[in-house]
């Protein structure tokens, strides 16, 4: 379970600890291990910068954005002090700067060239899988394809999926500025209408789910509303919000109004068929990876709402693997990759056989 408190219409997760738990007891030559992702990628911190400019006054905030900190304060002073300071002195392991540069290490370390490569893990287990020298991790009842997302998307036509998670590649100054300056750091974007041209509607179960992880742009969810939804032949429901905090449960940013950064991201809910009651406008706590687009795992919080016990889930421009799921996009191995894990125990020694 990566849900570790709720109240008040907001579950506080911890992404790690639901990782860390696909990969116990993890079969090796003569023993079995429990590994973990490095405590570092969690590691954020709320750091004070110098000549800091004067708070927003509060009228000036946003309508929503005062909503969002009204109900996070009151949910913060819910939890129990002893999951605060777990949660505290867990990733508490490193400074701003080893942070920033222990991501942007991982990121480079993981820029490998996948494409066409498709498999999966069938098996109830973690296991490891080696690729052009490298070593990932994959977690048990998983698959993943290579590639461009519209091609697969046509060659998995029959095939059907209760939760559909997409995570675009929305076009923005900010990923501009980073291909300018370090194309290992960039992936490639798309237009609104791309996006919404993704032959998606054949995939969609009779009762399904559909996700979008969205900018705060009004313009991208205007168009996952008004135009990328109906496309798809999905109605909209609700959005959520994933508000990203730092190890001591401070937001990672101040709230702001206008296209001001946020602390937060939204999750974009519509329907298809006959789904159970989902909340409206949730929050969704959780300390962010520094890895870019290693957003935290939704399936467990989403299928509550479905009739189905083990909902298949496919996602989109995915970058790492979950259990019954089916991954997809240019880089869906990149988060599975070695480097990002440690050895946490070694569960059981194996006797060795005397021939």
């Amino acid at each position: 379970m990566s849900i570790i408190f709720e109240a008040n219409n907001c579950s506080l997760i911890d992404h790690s600890v639901y990782i860390s738990k696909l990969y116990e007891k993890f079969v090796g030559e003569d023993a079995e291990y429990n590994y973990k992702l490095k405590s570092t990628i969690f590691c954020i911190k709320n750091v004070k910068k110098k000549n800091r400019k004067r708070k927003l006054d509060y009228d000036k905030i946003g309508t929503e954005a005062i909503t969002l900190k009204n109900k996070y304060t009151l949910f913060k002073d819910k939890i129990p002090d002893n999951i605060k300071k777990k949660l505290y002195s867990q990733y508490n392991v490193g400074d701003t700067k080893i942070v920033r540069q222990f991501s942007q290490k991982l990121f480079e370390a993981t820029d490998l060239n996948l494409l066409g490569i498709n498999g999966g893990n069938n098996s109830n287990i973690p296991l490891k899988c080696r690729l052009f020298d490298n070593d990932f991790y994959l977690p048990g009842n998983s698959r993943f394809y290579c590639g461009d997302v519209k091609d697969i998307c046509v060659k998995l036509d029959c095939n059907k999926y209760d939760i559909v998670i997409a995570d675009p590649p929305w076009w923005n100054k900010y990923i501009r500025r980073l291909k300018s300056s370090n194309n290992k750091l960039s992936y490639t974007m798309m237009y609104n209408e791309d996006i919404g041209n993704l032959p998606i509607k054949n995939l969609l179960s009779s009762n399904c789910l559909v996700v979008i992880w969205c900018t705060n742009s009004p313009s991208c969810i205007k168009s996952v509303i008004d135009e990328i939804f109906p496309k798809w032949g999905v109605e909209y429901l609700t959005t959520w919000y994933w508000l990203k905090v730092c190890i001591d449960l401070t937001p990672i940013c101040e709230f702001s109004s206008g296209c001001m950064k946020q602390p937060y991201e939204r999750l974009i809910i519509g329907k298809v068929g006959n789904i159970g009651q989902v909340p409206e406008e949730k929050i969704i706590v959780s300390v962010p990876s520094a890895l870019h687009s290693h957003k935290p795992p939704i399936i467990e919080l989403l299928q509550a709402y479905l009739s189905t016990k083990n909902a298949c889930v496919l996602e989109l421009f995915a970058r790492y693997l979950l259990p019954n799921t089916t991954s997809i996009g240019f880089e869906p191995l990149k988060w599975q990759h070695s480097s990002l894990f440690e050895l946490e125990e070694t569960v059981n020694i194996k006797p060795l056989e005397i021939v």
